[in-house]
């Protein structure tokens, strides 16, 4: 019947262990993990003592079974150290592992030193081995010493983690507090309360197991990385924080907490008090999602800062354990959307009439800075036509979409100031414009010249105009086109988003047309040629997000400078400009 419980025991934590396999996650503590691989070795000496014929082989059993009872409290004891936040030097760890692997070597001696054991004997009773008459040597006082020292650490670190560690959820100090108690019972009580013959520590330690199996899937919800934040998120511009399903508060990160300063009193697996901010904004969000589940988005203004809170379930594994509120700093396309809705509104009682002096103005505008232009360059008239189809082509696909949420009047407006895009070529020398083929790195400076200087120009010639809007748009298109997304272009050398999305936008037109255009002095390059360049600098000179709207409007595109060349190959040269590169320059 012994043998039986000890075979039992060892069945079931074999099981255990494969069952923490399975779930296993690289986050998991190591501790922990060697926990579950040496419960079955202490118990598999237990079993092997109870079926053992002679000393010897009870002797060996036995060194297996303190094998386990020595270094297995040193895994709980760091286990919990761990788990509860609190930090412990690695001298103090190896310092740890030293006197217990000591005391092992000697237990290790038994049957030939007296230094754990004087002496003992060996009985079997109804089928079942035992040592017994077993007389202490110094080395074993030491061992109960030890396992004393990590059970008095183990439950001083619980005890100061429930009083002083917010971050450390009680319900998970609670469950290691639990197998702690057993296997003190089990450790220094546990014969008296049954019977001399049976050790109710394999059975603790089982019990050890199921616990700590609960403890790490507890562990996963309140642990950031494991639920699958990206440590970048953890220091970047993106917050989130974390409840269950019954809203207690899990853990946020610091970009969450400078937005809800709040959080910072906040108690782990704690219900937010009522009377905080960040409590009834919470609850709100949650009461939409809940009645809605597609309602998952939403706004929130802190201080100048507007940011966009999307709120996902929270998983630990596989297993759904939570919510999540993702909040992502999206003041400046807001301020962008606040600018185009104020400017709406301010004009929407004076649109009527204004609207066809403003049409008006602005094309004959457009058509005289044309004139302007291709009065001094040949090949820049062309290049204003296709490239503004080309920006058409590209708003078209973009107001499709409707992700960008970018109103009809900015769409039109872009439309129009694309042809004022080159308007600062005015400015520069005859020699260096009309230059058919590379520039010089001198001649280059002063070509890049022109966006500053077509910038100052529409500046100028718009101030004072009633539509601000298309003034910023037309300004900002003139000026940022040549910036390039990696902050490689000139001539500010603006970067990614600090890019206008109107500068964006114009670049691919732009870039496009000089690649597929025909000059005296060089051919069109090919469609999938031009393509291929484009789509390789999607993150390097372009922006990204804009690539979907290039590739759908790409036929079109396509089609259009088709239908072009084939208009000039029956007039003279389909006229445009190349591709203005460092070292590789003509007239874009």
């Amino acid at each position: 019947m012994i043998v039986a419980y000890y075979q039992i025991l060892l069945t079931l934590s074999i099981l255990l262990t494969l069952l923490y396999v399975i779930s296993w996650h690289k986050h998991f503590d190591v501790h922990v993990t060697l926990i579950f691989t040496m419960v079955p070795i202490a118990i598999l000496g237990n079993l092997m003592t109870a079926r053992a014929s002679t000393l010897e082989e009870a002797i060996l059993a036995n060194k297996i079974t303190y094998f386990g009872g020595t270094f297995l409290m040193l895994m709980i004891t760091i286990a919990i150290l761990n788990l509860c936040d609190i930090h412990v030097h690695y001298i103090v760890r190896v310092a740890m592992f030293v006197v217990s692997t000591l005391i092992y070597l000697g237990a290790l001696t038994v049957g030939d030193t007296e230094w754990f054991y004087r002496s003992c004997d060996f009985t079997v009773e109804d089928g079942v081995g035992r040592l017994v008459n077993k007389q202490y040597g110094p080395l074993h006082t030491l061992f109960v010493v030890l396992i004393m020292a990590y059970f008095a650490v183990s439950f001083a670190a619980l005890i100061y983690s429930a009083v002083r560690k917010k971050n450390v959820p009680n319900k998970v100090i609670l469950l290691m507090f639990i197998p702690e108690l057993v296997a003190v019972i089990a450790f220094y009580g546990g014969r008296e309360l049954i019977t001399d013959k049976v050790e109710l520590l394999p059975l603790a330690y089982v019990f050890a197991q199921i616990m700590y199996l609960i403890i790490i899937n507890q562990v996963c919800l309140y642990d950031i990385t494991d639920t699958g934040i990206d440590t970048m998120v953890q220091t970047g511009d993106k917050g989130f924080i974390s409840f269950d399903f019954n809203r207690r508060y899990l853990g946020c990160n610091e970009t969450a907490l400078g937005i809800f300063p709040e959080l910072a009193e906040a108690s782990v697996d704690k219900v937010l008090p009522a009377d905080k901010t960040v409590a009834a904004q919470v609850n709100r969000w949650l009461d939409t999602f809940e009645n809605d589940k597609t309602q998952n988005s939403f706004r929130y203004h802190h201080g100048d800062n507007s940011y966009l809170v999307t709120l996902a379930y929270l998983y630990g594994g596989k297993r759904k354990g939570g919510y999540q509120f993702f909040l992502t700093d999206d003041t400046k396309r807001q301020q962008y959307v606040m600018l185009l809705n104020n400017f709406n509104m301010r004009l929407k009682d004076e649109v009527a009439e204004k609207t066809e002096h403003l049409v008006e103005m602005h094309e004959k505008l457009i058509l005289g800075m044309a004139t302007m232009v291709e009065s001094r360059d040949n090949s820049t008239g062309g290049h204003i036509r296709r490239t503004s189809e080309g920006v058409r082509m590209l708003t078209d696909e973009i107001r499709k979409d409707n992700v960008m949420e970018l109103s009809d009047e900015f769409i039109n407006n872009l439309i129009k100031a694309a042809p004022m895009h080159d308007l600062g070529k005015i400015a520069v020398d005859d020699v260096i414009l009309r230059k058919p083929g590379r520039f010089e790195p001198w001649e280059f400076e002063k070509m890049k010249a022109h966006a500053k200087e077509g910038a100052r120009i529409v500046h100028a010639i718009l101030e004072g105009t009633d539509d601000a809007e298309f003034h910023e748009i037309a300004e900002n298109v003139a000026h940022y086109h040549h910036e390039r997304w990696d902050g490689s272009g000139y001539p500010e050398g603006l970067k990614g988003e600090e890019i206008p999305l109107e500068a964006r936008i114009m670049a691919i037109a732009d870039v496009y047309d000089a690649l597929v255009s025909k000059r005296v002095y060089k051919d069109s390059m090919p469609f999938d040629k031009a393509d291929s360049i484009i789509m390789e600098g999607m993150g390097t000179q372009f922006d990204p997000f804009l690539e979907r709207y290039y590739v759908a409007a790409r036929p079109r595109l396509e089609k259009y400078y088709s239908e072009q060349e084939a208009i000039a190959d029956g007039s003279g040269l389909m006229e445009g400009t190349p591709l203005c590169m460092p070292g590789a320059h003509a007239h874009s």
